[in-house]
C-alpha cells in the first residue's frame, strides 16, 4: 500500500520511511534478479545489494524523467530502480506537478513503457510509495507550540499542489503530529 504522511519537521517521518525496507518481506530469487537487472541498467548494481531491497529517495528537484525514465537510449528512473522496495519522496508538494503526475501510470500499471523515435524500452515499475509532507507552507499547522501563522488560503494552495487523481493512488494517509515536550 502507498503511504502518505502529513505532519510537522522533526515528527519522524522521514526515519519512518528509511525504516520500511527493514520491515518488508526478504525478496524472492525472482524479485532480486529483476531489481538487480534494473539497477545495473542504470549503473547502480553493487553485489552487497543483492536480495536487499531497494530504498530511493530522489530530491524534490527531481525532474519527470529523473523518475519515470527517459533518454536516447532509454534508461530507468527512480520509479523503475525503486522496483521491489521503497521510493520516498520527502516534500512531495515541492515536486513539480508534471513529475508527479508522470509517477501516475507506473503506480497503476506496475510498469513503464518509454518510446523513443529509435528505441522503445518496458521497465519494471513495482514499487511502495512512502511520500511525506508537511501540513501547510510553513509546516507547523496543529503543532502545540502554536507557530503557524498559514492563512486558510494558504493552505488550501499547498495541499492543491497534488492533484486529487494522485491522492487516489496512496491508500493510506497519516497524520504524524508533533509530540509536546
Amino acid at each position: 500500500h502507498n503511504v502518505l504522511m502529513i505532519g510537522p519537521p522533526g515528527t519522524g517521518k522521514s526515519m519512518l520511511a528509511s525504516r520500511m525496507p527493514g520491515i518488508l518481506p526478504p525478496m524472492t530469487q525472482a524479485e532480486a534478479l529483476e531489481s538487480a537487472a534494473v539497477l545495473s541498467l542504470a549503473g547502480g548494481f553493487r553485489p552487497e545489494q543483492w536480495k536487499v531491497r531497494p530504498y530511493r529517495a530522489p530530491h524534490h528537484s527531481a525532474s519527470g524523467v529523473a523518475l519515470v525514465g527517459g533518454g536516447n537510449p532509454p534508461r530507468p528512473g527512480e520509479a523503475s530502480q525503486a522496483t521491489h522496495g521503497i521510493l520516498f519522496l520527502d516534500e512531495l508538494p515541492e515536486f513539480s506537478r508534471a513529475a508527479l503526475e508522470a509517477l501516475r501510470e507506473p503506480l497503476e500499471a506496475g510498469h513503464i513503457t518509454i518510446s523513443r523515435a529509435a528505441h522503445q524500452a518496458d521497465f519494471p515499475a513495482r514499487f511502495q510509495l512512502v511520500a511525506a509532507m508537511n501540513p501547510c507552507p510553513c509546516g507547523y499547522l496543529g503543532h502545540p507550540s502554536g507557530k503557524c501563522r498559514c492563512s486558510p488560503e494558504q493552505v488550501a494552495r499547498y495541499r492543491a499542489r497534488l492533484s486529487g487523481p494522485l491522492l487516489d493512488c496512496i491508500d493510506l494517509h497519516i497524520e504524524v503530529p508533533a509530540l509536546p515536550e
